[in-house]
């Protein structure tokens, strides 16, 4: 929805205030969609060119999210907590041993589908069970599965951030495709000099606008996408250094209602639920 609104907020102030003072939106509407064809045409058949196959899936799965708002929210954090404290208080009650059944098959799992807002989400769902799966199989060493949690971690964020990237260096490019659109129509102009002025002048003027549409496109378009997908990114990766921090805790010994606080702490402050909030919900869930 912000898309949405920072899109029209930016067509609005760029063409209305040029429209306002006594700029020509004909020779504009024009030229723009020549000039559109040249830039857009270039810079996607520049993103075919440099991006593999795998890449250029993750970006069109990766687009459709960015018109949604963040899932990443103090709910889902709460959420998330619970279904922690819930499992570590089963394994502090009966054992190791008694969560197994839970983690081989979540979607059957009544902890986990108490709490449908991160049950639904396949990939965390998978990160917890995985390494509850080997605190399971016994005599892990802290440090060991700290670093192994660092190395997934480092590699999902590695890998959400291929589309953000794949579009930033789009974003770069677009300035430099308008150059080339309005060079070709100074081109075109200098082949007519044989032209009257006020025919030369608005041939000349067209050109321009491709040089304009290239710096739009890249600053008022493409290159915030790939700011945005960056947050989104990072939003996603935050959501597993909670887990981790929280299992680590346990691992050390530590009670669940301590051991979730260790995740608490983990989270941005926008978003991090207060200790008495995050308390108040765990008692509602249980």
């Amino acid at each position: 929805m912000f898309v949405i609104i920072g899109y029209v907020v930016v067509i609005a102030f760029v063409f209305g205030v040029y429209a306002a003072t006594g700029g020509n939106m004909a020779v504009v509407a024009h030229a723009a969609p020549h000039e559109l064809a040249i830039i857009l045409g270039a810079a996607i058949g520049a993103f075919l060119v440099a991006n593999p196959a795998k890449t250029l899936k993750a970006v069109l799965a990766a687009l459709p999210k960015l018109f949604q708002g963040s899932k990443h929210t103090k709910a889902r954090y709460m959420a998330l907590m619970a279904l922690l404290y819930d499992i570590l208080t089963k394994v502090r009650k009966e054992g190791m041993m008694a969560i197994e059944s839970d983690i081989e098959d979540p979607a059957k799992s009544p902890l986990f589908q108490k709490h449908p807002t991160v049950a639904s989400d396949h990939h965390l769902v998978e990160f917890i069970c995985d390494y509850l799966r080997m605190m399971v199989s016994g005599n892990m060493n802290p440090l060991e599965i700290e670093s192994l949690m660092d190395q997934e971690i480092e590699t999902h964020h590695h890998e959400g951030m291929v589309p953000a990237h794949a579009l930033q260096t789009m974003g770069d490019g677009l300035p430099a495709f308008g150059i080339v659109a309005a060079v070709l129509g100074v081109v075109k102009t200098m082949a007519s000099v044989g032209k009257p002025p006020a025919e030369l002048g608005a041939m000349i003027a067209s050109a321009l606008v491709g040089t304009f549409l290239g710096i739009l496109l890249a600053y008022g378009f493409v290159s915030p996408l790939a700011k945005l997908l960056e947050a989104k990114c990072d939003e996603s990766t935050k959501e597993l250094q909670c887990v981790k921090a929280t299992l680590l805790a346990s691992l050390q010994g530590y009670a669940p209602a301590v051991a979730v606080e260790f995740g608490r702490k983990v989270l941005y402050s926008s978003d991090r639920p207060s200790f008495a909030e995050l308390e108040k919900h765990v008692k509602q869930k249980r």
